[in-house]
């Protein structure tokens, strides 16, 4: 099944009303983007369009969250983690409010839109944030489970939605089930570990088949929350594969591979090769001409892997 992580968010929001009434959604003006217009429809009561006033929406949802209510407020990630970013670490995370920012249209993938739009700082911004979780599930059924994670969890966090719609593949693994802070073995591998959020998930797992045609066994980890990191599976991967390629839809810096980086550096230091942008701005184009421009690709992860191999001990 393919599908746009932000639709299959909006379908889970929708089905929660009626379970969570203390649900209540805010949107910055983009509910049609954000596919918040599904609960809109449903739940008019609770749903509010704060219009084009990000920052005064994190205020608004963090006054609603002191009232007893989980609000999910919702914008592009270049508005919900950047233009908010102080209310949100000032007014929602400070005071350790159960408050869930939405950013969607995460990444290069917004395409036409451009490097204005096309966030890859979010996950660094929000990660930097003292108390906040950090989620970017990798498919929709994965997307599903994890609204209903987050309207158990109390306290802030942060999720970015896709735009693109991607194929599923945790729904291949029997029994699965969603937990924050907890990583996913989608494939064993002995040679190599990439670990992979987000829509490079599906580009790990196309790499992975395409090396293990030439007989390279690569472990592929789907790490849809990026903090808290899940430094338990990062170690077993990086005591058993010996190198490690982490790849993202964002800048190398401060995302995933930093947060993996760090922990391998403390405590099992083998080889870590970081796939994303390379600390540059993004363009504007045809999604996949520019992930393609990019290096966002099985190509350009197949390439990373290579290197981390050839520095193996």
């Amino acid at each position: 099944m393919k599908i746009a992580t932000r639709a299959a968010y909006g379908q889970a929001l929708a089905a929660l009303g009626e379970k969570y009434p203390e649900l209540v959604v805010l949107d910055a003006d983009l509910s049609g983007s954000t596919m918040t217009k599904d609960f809109a429809a449903k739940y008019p009561d609770r749903f509010f369009d704060m219009g084009i006033a990000e920052a005064n929406m994190a205020g608004v949802a963090a006054g609603l969250a002191t009232c007893g209510k989980k609000p999910f407020i919702n914008s592009f990630a270049m508005f919900s983690a950047g233009r908010a970013w102080e209310q949100v670490r000032n007014s929602i995370a400070y005071p350790g409010l159960n408050v869930k920012v939405i950013g969607s249209h995460g990444g290069l993938s917004v395409g036409e839109d451009g490097a204005t739009h096309q966030c890859i700082e979010d996950y660094a911004i929000m990660r930097a944030i003292p108390g906040m979780l950090v989620l970017s599930p990798c498919d929709g059924p994965e997307m599903e489970q994890a609204v209903v994670a987050l309207l158990e969890y109390d306290g802030p966090a942060y999720m970015r939605l896709g735009r693109l719609a991607v194929e599923s593949v945790t729904d291949t693994i029997p029994g699965y089930a969603f937990e924050i802070g907890k990583g996913v073995t989608l494939r064993d591998g002995a040679d190599g570990t990439v670990i992979a959020t987000g829509m490079t998930v599906q580009m790990a797992m196309t790499a992975a088949e395409q090396l293990a045609k030439e007989g390279i066994s690569l472990r592929v980890i789907d790490m849809h929350t990026i903090k808290p990191l899940d430094k338990e599976l990062v170690m077993k991967a990086a005591r058993e594969t010996g190198c490690i390629v982490t790849s993202e839809e964002a800048n190398v810096f401060g995302g995933l591979g930093s947060a993996v980086a760090e922990a391998v550096c403390e405590s099992c230091p083998v080889p870590v090769v970081r796939h994303g942008v390379e600390d540059q701005f993004g363009r504007s184009g045809k999604a996949p001409d520019v992930l393609d421009a990019f290096g966002i690709s099985a190509k350009g992860i197949i390439e990373k892997v290579r290197l981390a191999l050839s520095m193996k001990k």
